[in-house]
């Protein structure tokens, strides 16, 4: 098993979010592993980007953004869901995350099942707040090490062929920005 190295995640934050194309995220769970290859990711980064969470500066809530890369950003939304990023950005720029949006489930489809009350493999991961919920990803993954095997983290996986780009999902400023990515398996 090849973990993603720090300095992976060091580097333009869209950069990073298209290079996590086909790589595949890891949730450990006792002697549970649950796994899928990352099909669609976006990227977040700071002041030159109204629609992140780093763009009005550090709070407890984002702090993550602007501290190591290499780890979990996890934050809650809609009073609901939780979502799974990944801190990454260039040494020069203070903040940066990639939202892993969907995955390709491999291992623990039965779990996955079971965590999100559903059968439909086609539905399973397919959007942040489903992902979350199929790997039981919690504030409690806030920060974890992905760089190690831990009870979450990234390994090397397929070769992302055709990348496709397009506005980021839900948002309403920032629209401009091609910071959306998938790719289809």
């Amino acid at each position: 098993m090849s973990f993603l190295p720090r300095e992976f995640y060091a580097k333009d934050t869209v950069t990073v979010a298209k290079k996590l194309l086909g790589k595949k995220l890891v949730r450990k769970i006792g002697s549970k592993k649950i796994s899928g290859i990352i099909t669609e990711t976006e990227a977040y980064k700071h002041k030159d980007d109204s629609a992140s969470h780093a763009f009005r500066n550090k709070t407890d809530r984002n702090r993550a953004m602007f501290e190591e890369v290499g780890r979990a950003y996890v934050y809650f939304t809609y009073g609901m869901y939780f979502c799974f990023n990944v801190v990454a950005r260039n040494p020069k720029t203070e903040a940066g995350a990639v939202l892993i949006r969907a995955i390709h489930p491999e291992s623990g489809i039965d779990f996955m099942k079971q965590n999100r009350g559903v059968d439909s493999l086609k539905n399973l991961t397919n959007g942040p707040a489903k992902l979350a919920q199929a790997l039981d990803i919690t504030r409690k993954q806030y920060g974890v090490d992905l760089t190690q095997k831990s009870e979450l983290f990234i390994t090397e996986g397929i070769t992302a062929k055709k990348i496709l780009a397009s506005p980021r999902i839900g948002i309403s400023t920032a629209i401009e920005n091609l910071w959306n990515f998938k790719i289809n398996l």
